[in-house]
């Protein structure tokens, strides 16, 4: 389906930037970002009663702005730490949470600035001496330490408000970048990488003081409904999830541009205890759709497409052959990605058809990618299978310019559920 574009400005109201501020949307920054207000010019128009599902969850948001309109959401993914972050950003917090965090957060402070008491905790996060230089780390250790310390005698609410904070102190603290599409380490003459004498305790100190200032705000907002979490392949929807049962679906997938989401997660699932070794995180990749992390690669070169599955897309078989065929030597690697992926997409809007109610509506943000001189329309083939599974009324709008390559764009891809 052939998509209108002409000048399409960026509208920094639809990046992270422009959100990080809202509520606990800012909680974390992790890339890529979705916009609550694309969420809210969707969930506002529901009638009472509506039931909204993100099947791609993320960092939550869906559920986030859902919860905080008053609307029933429900979101699935396989990451189990994903599903805990999207769960402490919607739940409500009670004054009693909000004391009993802040008490411990004061005893993570003085444990920072202490040149002696808790000895810190650190994870084994392969070359961890790239993210955090020996005098940062130790302090960051001892925040970390200090936390586990206290799991048994705080509630698991105000436990969940401080491991949000710890994991914003982290990031901010390590020697990363969120300047490109995807995380990066900064140039390695970086004040925090060097071995050398600096104000590490007040660094992390003060990181920690903004980032438990900010969490605690937030967390006293009122969160008026409860959002549902659920541990699901997206592949897979009906397993979980009841049929004809969602009014609305706003959803994000990952974006076939392969980028590893579990590269950006890999220091919060560290350190917070879901990883041990860089195999989980390759076959939890693995799992994913879009996956490329360590042992996903190799294993995605063993993968076959099974027999009979069709992608319904006028060309893109050709656009696999022309990816294959680039004069790179990764070209048939990224051919294979970029079928999988697809491959992995039909199963999933089949299975998304199932759980949509007659009458309900379809919201896919979606991004094109150029892989060397080859565009891959994403959009465009979303659209073509919503259509061959089922769904009517496909449109495609363009919503901004990303801030990558001049031909990359974000869009929404539309759909309905025809009531019978």
């Amino acid at each position: 389906m052939p998509t209108e574009r002409n000048v399409v400005p960026r509208f920094d109201h639809l990046t992270y930037r422009g959100n990080s501020k809202h509520s606990r949307y800012g909680w974390l920054r992790l890339t890529p970002a979705f916009s609550v207000h694309l969420i809210q010019e969707n969930v506002r128009g529901l009638p009472n009663g509506a039931r909204v599902l993100d099947p791609f969850s993320g960092t939550g948001t869906t559920a986030l702005v859902c919860a905080e309109e008053g609307v029933h959401a429900e979101t699935t993914d396989i990451n189990p730490f994903l599903l805990w972050l999207g769960r402490a950003k919607c739940a409500s917090y009670s004054a009693d949470d909000l004391l009993e965090a802040r008490r411990v957060s004061e005893d993570v402070l003085r444990a920072i600035r202490s040149a002696n008491g808790v000895q810190p905790w650190v994870p084994p996060l392969f070359q961890i001496e790239k993210w955090w230089g020996a005098p940062i780390l130790e302090k960051v250790g001892k925040a970390r330490a200090v936390i586990e310390d206290k799991k048994e005698q705080i509630g698991g609410s105000a436990l969940d408000l401080l491991k949000v904070a710890f994991c914003r102190m982290m990031i901010e603290t390590a020697n990363v970048s969120f300047g490109h599409q995807s995380m990066s380490f900064k140039q390695p003459d970086n004040q925090l990488m060097l071995e050398m004498p600096i104000n590490s305790s007040e660094i992390v100190a003060s990181s920690w003081s903004d980032a438990a200032e900010s969490i605690l705000k937030a967390a006293a907002s009122p969160i008026p409904v409860r959002a549902r979490f659920v541990k699901c392949d997206a592949r897979s929807l009906t397993r979980e999830l009841e049929p004809d049962a969602f009014d609305c679906v706003i959803t994000s997938p990952p974006y076939p541009n392969r980028m590893s989401y579990i590269r950006e997660l890999r220091p919060y699932m560290y350190w917070l205890g879901y990883l041990d070794d860089a195999r989980q995180a390759g076959e939890l990749d693995w799992e994913a759709i879009g996956g490329t992390w360590g042992c996903a690669t190799s294993n995605l070169m063993k993968w076959s497409r099974p027999d009979g599955l069709e992608v319904p897309y006028e060309g893109f078989e050709n656009i696999l052959s022309a990816i294959a065929n680039a004069n790179v030597q990764s070209g048939p690697v990224l051919s294979r990605y970029v079928e999988k992926y697809f491959c992995d997409m039909v199963g999933h809007v089949s299975e998304l058809f199932r759980v949509v109610r007659p009458g309900g509506s379809v919201h896919y943000v979606v991004g094109n990618s150029k892989f060397y001189e080859v565009m891959l329309p994403v959009e465009g083939i979303f659209a073509s299978l919503f259509s061959a599974a089922g769904f009517v009324e496909t449109k495609v709008e363009t919503i901004r310019k990303r801030t990558s390559k001049k031909e990359l764009f974000e869009y929404i891809v539309h759909a309905k559920k025809l009531v019978r």
